[in-house]
C-alpha cells in the first residue's frame, strides 16, 4: 500500500487527547496532525522523535497532516492502526502463506456479541475467521511484544475465535508487527496476564496464530515475511 501523499519529516513535540500530536516541520514550522492511534503506542511518542507526516490539502478536514510513521533507532514504526487492514485485505487476495487458496476476502463481518471479524475468508473449503491485531512495542532487541497495554477487547475477540474453531471452522490470530527491526513476536503476559492466559485457552480450544512483519518506508508499508511466535518469552 502506497501512501497517496509523500510523506514529509518532522519532530514530535507531544502527543495528546490520544488522537492529538504538535510537531515541528523540518522548516521550523509547528503543526497539529491527526492520530490515528488510539491506543498507548508505547516507545514512539517520547518528545523529539522522529515522526512522518502524511499531508492534506482537503477542506473537509480540519487537520492538513496525519500522523503515518515513528522513526526510532534507525527503525520505522507503523502509527496509524487502519494501515494493516486495508494493506492486508489486499495481500490476502493475493494470496497470504497459510491462507491461500479462498475465493473470497470479506472485510468487517459481524460474529460473536457485538463484535466485527477483521476478515472473513470464504470459497475455498473450510471458512476462515482471521482477527488482525498491530503490535508496535518492542522492550527486547529484535523481539516484538502485543499488547502494549491490558486489552479486555482483545481477550473478548480470542474468546469468540474459540466458538468459531469449536464449530469445525478455521479460526486464525493474526499478530502484523509494524515496525522493521523485529524478528519474532511473543505476549507481553507481564503487561497483560489475563490476555495471556486468553490465548493459551483459545489455543487449546482450536484458534491458530499466525504473525508476519511489515516492509515499511516513508513511501508505502506491504506485508513482511512470516515471524516466529513465541508467546512465553
Amino acid at each position: 500500500m502506497r501512501f497517496q501523499t509523500p510523506l514529509v519529516p518532522a519532530t514530535l513535540i507531544r502527543r495528546y487527547k490520544r488522537f492529538l500530536a504538535d510537531a515541528r516541520l523540518d522548516d521550523g514550522r509547528e503543526i497539529t496532525a491527526h492520530v490515528a492511534n488510539p491506543g498507548a503506542m508505547t516507545g514512539m511518542k517520547e518528545i523529539g522523535t522522529r515522526i512522518w507526516l502524511e499531508p492534506n490539502d482537503d477542506p473537509k478536514r480540519k487537520l492538513k497532516y496525519t500522523w503515518r510513521l515513528a522513526e526510532v533507532g534507525g527503525a520505522f514504526i507503523g502509527v496509524d492502526t487502519s494501515v494493516p487492514n486495508r494493506m492486508l485485505r489486499a495481500a490476502l487476495e493475493r494470496g497470504v502463506p497459510g491462507l491461500e487458496g479462498y475465493a473470497t476476502v470479506r472485510p468487517e463481518v459481524r460474529y460473536g456479541e457485538n463484535s466485527r471479524i477483521d476478515f472473513l475468508l470464504e470459497g475455498g473449503g473450510v471458512p476462515a475467521w482471521v482477527e488482525v491485531k498491530s503490535v508496535t512495542l518492542s522492550r527486547t532487541h529484535g523481539l516484538a511484544e502485543f499488547p502494549d497495554t491490558v486489552t479486555a477487547r482483545g481477550a473478548k475477540h480470542l474468546a469468540e475465535l474459540a466458538i468459531r474453531a469449536e464449530a469445525g471452522e478455521r479460526a486464525v490470530m493474526l499478530y502484523l508487527v509494524q515496525r522493521t527491526d523485529c524478528t519474532a513476536v511473543s505476549l507481553a503476559a507481564d503487561i497483560d496476564p489475563a490476555y495471556a492466559r486468553a490465548w493459551a485457552q483459545a489455543t487449546a480450544r482450536g484458534v491458530e496464530t499466525l504473525a508476519f512483519g511489515c516492509d515499511i518506508t516513508p513511501k508505502s508499508v506491504s506485508l513482511g515475511a512470516p515471524l516466529p511466535f513465541h508467546p512465553c518469552d
